[in-house]
């Protein structure tokens, strides 16, 4: 077993991420670096910052495993229990943090080590739809809280009767998009409505979308003539002063119809900056997915991903399970899902579209 963990650093990559540290640290030590402009080197800067990050996480398991095993050599030469009680714990952890990293290396999307900017909306089925919303709206949040990420709402729209129309939120941290990326889709909830009086089963769809928090340096040429910017009260939470003024933008892009819109900060122009990064992450996503509905074309395989197309379903009623329709994934413990518990979602969802990209690009 000790042999086989420097073979995990090849995995891992651990001596390319060295390599390339040595590499941008040696830019930075140029004159000339400091002269750039400073989007470009801060660019530089985070990805020092992400390939430390990712050494330091396998030197820390390195040095688990080499404990680990150390101290159930002790257990066995000794013949000690309570030593070997202890290893057999740590090797548990040991595993988990594993395993943890192993799915990390998934995480090779461009942009999938950035913020994420989600856009949770009701589908058909008025308040039970709204009531969905509010409910995956929680359910993302708890899991952002436990992941030790920032949550912020960016533009809220409040069902007519209950519940949320529509909702825009960043989360924010270091991986979120890639890990969100796997929630994109509509979501399906089957239980015992609340808002039927007969108690009758109701179904119910809402949409998630996911976009990443582009960094600033990402350029993305937008005409500001194709630009159509609106100003309108803030509705929802927030104070009495979103409510009397004007503050809240909306920005349309004319040739493809994308709106983004925000309200979440008293200024006008932080909602009109807030907005416009919105709309350029909006823009992105649509020209990337009109770059892979072409190679879908090309290679004769084209995925549903409109409307009605459920990615996840979450049943109450008759029986309690939430189940992804993409991995076969499922969870008999449908509250502890609602509180927040993705991960095992999220980790399949990884591995499945590895596998499927692999599948298009052997080799």
């Amino acid at each position: 077993m000790r042999r086989g963990f420097p073979k995990w650093g090849i995995h891992f990559d651990v001596a390319g991420a060295r390599e390339r540290i040595g590499l941008l640290e040696e830019q930075t030590m140029s004159p000339e670096f400091w002269g750039l402009e400073q989007e470009e080197s801060q660019k530089t800067l985070r990805q020092i910052k992400t390939l430390k990050a990712k050494v330091d996480k396998f030197e820390k398991l390195n040095s688990s495993y080499e404990d680990c095993v150390t101290l159930a050599q002790l257990g066995l030469e000794e013949n000690d229990e309570g030593a070997a009680a202890e290893a057999s714990g740590m090797a548990d952890s040991f595993y988990e943090d594993f395993e943890r990293l192993r799915i990390e290396t998934l995480l090779n999307g461009e942009y999938d080590r950035g913020s994420a900017i989600i856009t949770l909306h009701s589908g058909a089925g008025g308040t039970e739809s709204c009531d969905w919303v509010q409910m995956l709206l929680r359910m993302y949040t708890r899991w952002a809280e436990k992941s030790g990420y920032g949550c912020e709402i960016l533009d809220f729209l409040e069902g007519e009767e209950a519940g949320i129309k529509s909702v825009t939120f960043l989360i924010d941290g270091e991986n979120a998009y890639g890990y969100m990326r796997s929630e994109k889709g509509v979501h399906r909830l089957v239980r015992i409505s609340p808002f039927d009086a007969s108690g009758r089963r109701h179904t119910s769809f809402a949409s998630c979308d996911v976009m990443p928090d582009l960094p600033d340096d990402v350029a993305m040429d937008i005409d500001p003539e194709d630009l159509r910017i609106d100003t309108y009260r803030s509705s929802g939470a927030g104070g009495q002063h979103v409510n009397k003024t004007e503050s809240a933008i909306r920005i349309t892009h004319i040739p493809t119809g994308v709106v983004a819109q925000c309200q979440n900060e008293r200024s006008q122009y932080k909602n009109r900056d807030r907005a416009m990064k919105m709309l350029k992450a909006r823009l992105f996503e649509l020209r990337q997915e009109e770059q892979l509905a072409k190679l879908s074309g090309i290679r004769g395989e084209v995925r549903d991903i409109a409307w009605g197309s459920q990615i996840r379903s979450y049943v109450f009623h008759p029986y309690s399970m939430a189940k992804d329709h993409r991995t076969n994934e499922e969870s008999g413990n449908i509250n502890a899902v609602m509180d927040g518990s993705l991960n095992q979602f999220m980790n399949a969802y990884l591995v499945w579209r590895s596998r499927e990209e692999n599948a298009v690009n052997p080799g």
